[in-house]
């Protein structure tokens, strides 16, 4: 369930995309209306009036994701805070603008901001940050948790690439398609392929 939450801003901002993309006119008079007073010159397009709509959406979901848990009593993520600040000051200078390409960095900044924090962790701090999360789970021999956490940190650096290459190497329809589709995908597989991993060195308790 907690990955279909962490995942409800991307599903809305993609809903929303794909009605504005298929209703253009509606699209552009809505988000002349909304946004008229906060963009340059004061007028959207039908070019970009989907990504700004779809990009309003995503922050506002964003925003409500963080309220939910807050009225909840759980403490917020602080990966949480951080795509909510990185939505919110790219996803307005996409608005300001009218230009996707902004909102278009957020993933692939908050790739690497997770897979940074990963990589500082493990060789500055000497803490594993995988380990802290799924240590009190299981228990795996330290060249295991080291391999583990790596392997997040390579993930994440290679989808945060990918992301810029779809991103500015076809349309916006694709890279929305992507950011839904193959994010999850890719997330999904490798989250499976982690788990084979982990049930391996579970039973053997041995080292890579």
């Amino acid at each position: 369930m907690k990955i279909l939450f962490d995942f409800l801003p991307i599903a809305l901002f993609f809903g929303m995309f794909k009605y504005a993309e298929g209703h253009k006119d509606w699209a552009a008079a809505t988000a002349t209306d909304w946004l008229g007073f906060m963009v340059a010159g004061g007028v959207v397009g039908q070019t970009e009036a989907p990504v700004l709509l779809a990009t309003v959406v995503v922050i506002l979901a964003t925003f409500a994701q963080i309220a939910w848990i807050k009225l909840k009593g759980r403490k917020v993520d602080t990966i949480l805070w951080v795509s909510l600040g990185l939505v919110t000051v790219l996803g307005g200078a996409t608005i300001y603008f009218h230009s996707e390409s902004f909102i278009k960095w957020k993933p692939t900044v908050l790739y690497w901001v997770m897979g940074g924090g990963l990589l500082i962790g493990q060789l500055v701090f000497k803490k594993n940050g995988i380990k802290s999360l799924m240590g009190a789970q299981m228990t795996l021999p330290e060249a295991s948790w080291r391999a583990v956490n790596f392997s997040w940190v390579a993930f994440f650096a290679v989808m945060g690439f990918l992301n810029l290459w779809v991103a500015f190497s076809f349309d916006t329809a694709t890279w929305v398609n992507f950011k839904l589709f193959g994010g999850m995908g890719l997330m999904l597989l490798f989250v499976l392929a982690q788990a084979v991993y982990l049930n391996k060195h579970l039973k053997t308790g041995t080292a890579p």
